[in-house]
């Protein structure tokens, strides 16, 4: 019996309804109008998008129950874990930074924009060294380990993943000067936009979102970031605001004509939740292991997912001037 309410909690919690009930039974709608009332009143809107995405899967006889497997298991084993070492790291980091920030703003429209573009650039500096450096990797590769994109994805994620990315973009932004009450109203509305922009094509074949997906990074934008094919891989790192990704060169909208394969370009076992959680990590352990010498073996560490002592390196680099080359020919 307690399983049973165990799971049914878990159900519960995961539509987030009790800060919208609590809301109708006061009858108090004047909360709507702050930070607190908005996050309690659209925290069901996520959810709710999602089982409509299956029910439309459904309809459409596009569901596959094997789809949703790596990021059901990695909600499951998060909402247990990861969640509660990510809100700590976030305080620590505030505790160690904030007396060393460069200015003192105050929580106003335009320094709010101020605290977003830091944000952004915290959150590509966060994302990049994911993708850059293998150790770091193995830690996001779980996010794009799915094969397919739906807003379940938006769960897949190496317990270990938000912990380590909270302490970069909390760090930087408290020595840039983002004060937390501001920090923690942006970390809200980039959770959101972050979720949404998974959404999967049965609920919005076409993503680019018109002259928006101009100014800011659509879901289009993201399963162009979730895709493994060459000219796409490491991509559209920012979130919301693509102002850091045209600044480094790593802006790539979605090209017509082009089938975007979402999955990871290391052979994995279809669907599997433990290859998509453990997989590089035991890659990496592999290559530690067999690498000739210190150097190597640290080198395999940090070096970017792809990188052989060998030099016959299978780095996104080395692929992309590959296909360049034998575009040429």
């Amino acid at each position: 019996m307690e399983f049973v309410q165990t799971i049914l909690k878990q159900i519960w919690g995961f539509f987030s309804f009790d800060g919208l009930i609590e809301i109708i039974k006061s009858g108090n709608y004047r909360s709507l109008l702050t930070y607190d009332g908005i996050s309690r009143a659209i925290a069901p809107l996520l959810p709710i998008i999602l089982i409509l995405e299956l029910i439309r899967g459904l309809l459409y006889k596009q569901f596959k129950v094997v789809t949703y497997k790596i990021s059901f298991f990695s909600y499951l084993l998060n909402s247990v874990i990861g969640r509660y070492i990510s809100v700590g790291m976030t305080m620590v980091c505030i505790g160690l930074f904030e007396k060393y920030a460069i200015m003192n703003i105050q929580f106003t429209w335009y320094w709010f924009i101020y605290g977003y573009i830091i944000w952004e650039l915290a959150h590509f500096v966060y994302h990049y060294l994911g993708h850059k450096v293998r150790l770091f990797w193995c830690l996001h590769s779980t996010h794009h380990a799915p094969e397919s994109m739906n807003l379940a994805v938006s769960h897949a994620h190496f317990f270990l993943e938000a912990p380590y990315a909270d302490i970069i973009r909390t760090s930087i932004c408290m020595v840039l000067g983002v004060p937390p009450a501001m920090l923690f109203v942006i970390m809200f509305i980039d959770g959101t936009w972050g979720s949404f922009i998974h959404i999967g094509e049965s609920m919005m074949k076409n993503a680019r979102l018109g002259l928006l997906g101009k100014f800011i990074l659509t879901p289009s934008h993201h399963r162009v970031h979730h895709s493994k094919n060459i000219e796409y891989m490491d991509m559209n790192y920012c979130n919301l605001l693509n102002i850091w990704d045209k600044v480094f060169k790593t802006y790539q909208p979605e090209k017509d004509g082009v089938q975007i394969q979402y999955g990871i370009t290391r052979e994995m076992k279809s669907n599997s939740f433990l290859d998509a959680y453990f997989g590089e990590i035991a890659a990496l352990a592999k290559d530690v292991y067999h690498a000739p010498g210190v150097k190597n073996k640290v080198l395999y560490i940090f070096m970017p997912p792809g990188w052989s002592h060998t030099g016959d390196h299978k780095t996104v680099d080395a692929l992309r001037k590959a296909m360049e080359l034998k575009n040429k020919k």
